[in-house]
């Protein structure tokens, strides 16, 4: 039998193996505990004695551990590989996709950003190509957090006290007569995107321009970065934040994120 048959009739039985595999992982995943072999055939519908032999190849490859008393769980070689995949991963690369989908939807300007100290950077953007208004901050460019719906996001994620810290070291400079310019005003508004998970910019960085964000959690739950959408105040539509949460909730699973951090 030619190698390529060979490999032909092994096929479909390999397929199987993986899919027992990736089914006790699941289990063991699932399981808060180390799991018992009995558990796990139970739970992944596998004979024992099939469940044992996946479960001894998994542990010498270090994808679970086996316990003393005979149980299991995941092992330490997943963690090391979900590290590289981690380190590895482009927050912009993700986010472009999902960003580029929004903007075929909405026909404006898509923005992606993150914190940096006391300002908020622009990773990426998206040209809405009709704009009106002269945008100030382009990919690369920085803006003060309170003064842009990104960077509230991040404000509204920070304790009151290091709220109150933030506005003693920056003095809350205002560019617009709405900028938000005093710490009771800003504490006020953070209440609001605490409440709503969304934020706003009502012409508070450029005078005739509008923004709203939705936050970007990573695997651990927290603000990483956030998408907004940018447009005149007279072509600003409520119907977008349906659409941006959705696609900052892609973004969000995509990194790794799982549901709200506890």
């Amino acid at each position: 039998m030619s190698d390529a048959a060979s490999g032909a009739t092994k096929t479909p039985g390999s397929i199987q193996v993986i899919e027992r595999m990736m089914s006790l992982l699941d289990a063991l995943a699932d399981s808060p505990d180390a799991a018992s072999l009995k558990n796990l055939a139970a739970a992944t519908e596998l004979h024992p004695s099939t469940a044992h032999r996946i479960l001894a190849a998994m542990t010498n490859a270090r994808f679970v551990e086996r316990q003393d008393a005979g149980t299991y769980r995941l092992g330490i070689r997943l963690l090391e590989l979900g590290a590289i995949v981690k380190s590895r991963i482009s927050l912009r690369e993700v986010a472009l996709p999902f960003m580029q989908e929004l903007h075929e939807k909405i026909g404006e300007a898509i923005n992606l950003g993150a914190r940096h100290d006391d300002e908020i950077i622009y990773l990426e953007r998206t040209s809405s190509g009709r704009a009106l208004v002269r945008v100030v901050y382009l990919v690369g460019g920085r803006a003060p957090l309170h003064l842009t719906s990104l960077g509230k996001l991040f404000l509204a994620a920070d304790s009151p006290q290091k709220v109150r810290d933030y506005a003693k070291r920056t003095g809350l400079p205002g560019k617009t007569p709405h900028s938000l310019t005093t710490l009771a005003t800003l504490e006020k508004e953070l209440d609001k995107v605490r409440r709503h998970g969304i934020a706003y910019d009502d012409e508070e960085a450029e005078l005739g321009l509008k923004c709203v964000a939705a936050p970007i959690h990573d695997d651990e739950g927290n603000v990483v970065a956030a998408l907004s959408v940018s447009a005149p105040a007279d072509r600003h539509d409520p119907n977008w934040v349906p659409m941006l949460k959705r696609a900052a909730d892609a973004v969000s699973q995509a990194l790794g994120f799982l549901g709200k951090k506890k």
